[in-house]
């Protein structure tokens, strides 16, 4: 008989996420997804200004910050008929490769690396040993033998005061952790290396866009001037320092965090076999390298791969009614039409229905709705979203730098493509795009740089800025890859004011339940068949969905108009 055992919440992760799994002789057979936070941000962006909006929605939350502003902005450009400058463009993907190089180095190093470094391991290396693998798989110049040294007496510190601090939180000695000592060692380093390195990297949204976290964006292009020998615009001296980050991000993504990733998979060839989980990948397409909108001008492809097919790539339709759609048959959450319809975006509703237990519970009845969270299909698919399925669909289409990176990496790993299909694919994936990520930040950059020394400055098209120019009615939609997958913004403007507004995001797709036919979507599907070693303390549960990178704060939110306290979670 199965036992059912609860994670919540799941922690390192961003937002409240709870996990309820069926385990039976140590391998899980079925697993429920659950956001525990009310959703309601739509209900916010109604009847404002459409070109306030993206200074709202942008506060979803505190670790994607900017994507959701330049989804927002998106929206309403297309919506209005709106062509931004060549030069707001570039400094748009500057900002948002920014955002997801930070958010890629943050998520390995500070939320999933801990899953695979067993820290009060580390005690027991030998730097010399660690400083010779250092040396070994890249050039990186923090690999002395004195470096590491350093680090060591730092983790003896907090372990013999019984404050492991940052690293308090950890099943540390677990038997599914096979690192030697040596590679604990290096990987701590690098944690720690990392607090430093990913708050230089989003300085670029701090120059572009006033500041970090949240940024100022601009309905119509960018609201920052460029004059070269102005000090109070963005100057030689401002994008020379832009020049510097892109360098520094370079050298980190491709000494340190890809290097990591390749040693640390080395040790785990089994979990290329763990967490695969669905087998349909969506991607939006993203970092345009012309006109925004326009096909097949993207650094990253946007397409559909089904049933891991790659002879073939399915054409993502924004507009198909029957194409996206959302159900909430097991969502708190009503449509006016019933709870089994599904509703593409550009109609969708947000109707709080609570009809879960009243706290605290056990568990959730699974045979009735148990999420805040509403579930997306494409032609009645579920989808995988995320760096993995943008890698897939990036394969598929040929494109020679996602072709190079992954036959290079699963070569150096000995593992067939068929192993990116997996908890550990997941994890290279977001490290190989990072590496690609900061050759398109400097592609954005030279051409940017060549506008302005052409004498083109310009940053704004205020054409149809004026509501009086506006329709009485416009609909529009916004479409990003956020660091975490597809993510769409569908506006609704009526007597120039927002009167419906909806967003798919991310985890919405990854972590919804299930739909009307009974398919799971991204966690609870990669979860199955995965082995427990002990049910007590479920590592490898904790694994697989931090490979997702959850974010729950953009698929869920709560909200009190007064400010009011609403609730605190405490997690061990």
């Amino acid at each position: 008989m199965a036992k059912r055992i609860v994670v919540d919440p799941i922690t390192r992760i961003e937002g409240h996420l709870r996990i309820e799994a069926d385990i039976e002789n140590g391998v899980i057979k079925d697993a429920f997804s659950t956001g525990t936070m009310v959703r309601g941000i739509e209900i916010i962006a109604q009847n404002r200004d459409p070109r306030d909006v993206w200074a709202f929605v942008g506060r979803v939350c505190g670790v994607c910050t900017s994507i959701h502003s330049l989804c927002s902005v998106r929206a309403i450009e297309n919506a209005l008929g709106i062509i931004i400058p060549p030069n707001a463009q570039m400094v748009r993907n500057l900002m948002q490769a920014a955002l997801t190089e930070q958010d890629h180095v943050v998520h390995f190093y500070q939320l999933q690396a801990l899953d695979w470094i067993d820290v009060v391991s580390a005690l027991k290396a030998n730097p010399k040993k660690t400083s010779e693998i250092a040396q070994s798989i890249s050039a990186w110049p923090k690999s002395s033998v004195g470096y590491f040294s350093d680090v060591q007496k730092k983790i003896k510190k907090f372990v013999e005061s019984s404050k492991l601090g940052i690293f308090s939180n950890g099943y540390w000695g677990h038997p599914a952790y096979k690192l030697p000592p040596e590679v604990n060692l290096l990987g701590v380093a690098h944690y720690l290396e990392a607090l430093e390195v990913q708050k230089d990297i989003v300085k670029i949204q701090t120059i572009f866009g006033g500041k970090n976290p949240h940024p100022n964006f601009l309905v119509g292009g960018m609201a920052c001037a460029v004059n070269i020998n102005d000090p109070n615009a963005i100057n030689l001296e401002r994008l020379s320092y832009v020049a510097e980050i892109i360098q520094e991000t370079q050298n980190f993504v491709r000494q340190v965090y890809l290097p990591d990733v390749l040693a640390i998979a080395s040790y785990y060839p089994e979990w290329t076999q763990i967490g695969g989980g669905l087998r349909n990948y969506i991607s939006y397409g993203d970092y345009p390298t012309g006109n925004y909108g326009e096909l097949n001008t993207y650094h990253s492809p946007r397409g559909i791969v089904v049933d891991r097919d790659l002879s073939r790539i399915d054409d993502f339709d924004p507009t198909d009614m029957n194409g996206l759609q959302e159900y909430i048959n097991n969502s708190w959450y009503s449509y006016t039409q019933g709870k089994n319809v599904g509703l593409h975006p550009s109609v969708g509703e947000t109707n709080l229905d609570y009809t879960g237990p009243t706290p605290p519970y056990e568990y959730l009845d699974n045979n009735k709705p148990y999420s805040w969270i509403k579930t997306p299909r494409y032609k009645g698919l579920p989808m995988e979203t995320g760096p993995l399925a943008r890698f897939i669909i990036g394969y598929a289409s040929k494109k020679d730098d996602y072709i190079e990176i992954t036959d290079r990496c699963l070569k150096q790993l000995n593992v067939p493509f068929e192993a990116m299909y997996s908890t550990i694919g997941r994890t290279l994936a977001r490290a190989m795009e990072s590496n690609l990520i900061a050759d398109w930040m400097e592609e954005s950059y030279i051409e940017l740089l060549s506008n302005i020394k052409s004498g083109d400055y310009r940053m704004f098209n205020g054409i149809y800025w004026e509501p009086k120019t506006w329709p009485d009615k416009a609909q529009g939609y916004g479409l990003t890859e956020a660091p975490r997958g597809a993510l769409a913004h569908y506006v609704n403007i009526e007597n120039r004011k927002v009167k419906n507004y909806q967003m798919v995001v991310p985890t919405t797709w990854n972590a919804s339940p299930r739909d009307t036919k009974g398919q799971r979507s991204a966690f609870e599907a990669s979860l199955l068949g995965t082995p427990v070693h002990n049910a007590e303390v479920p590592l490898e549960i904790i694994r697989t969905i931090h490979s997702f990178d959850p974010c729950m704060a953009c698929a869920v939110h709560l909200y009190d108009e007064e400010g009011k306290h609403v609730h605190q979670f405490d997690a061990l």
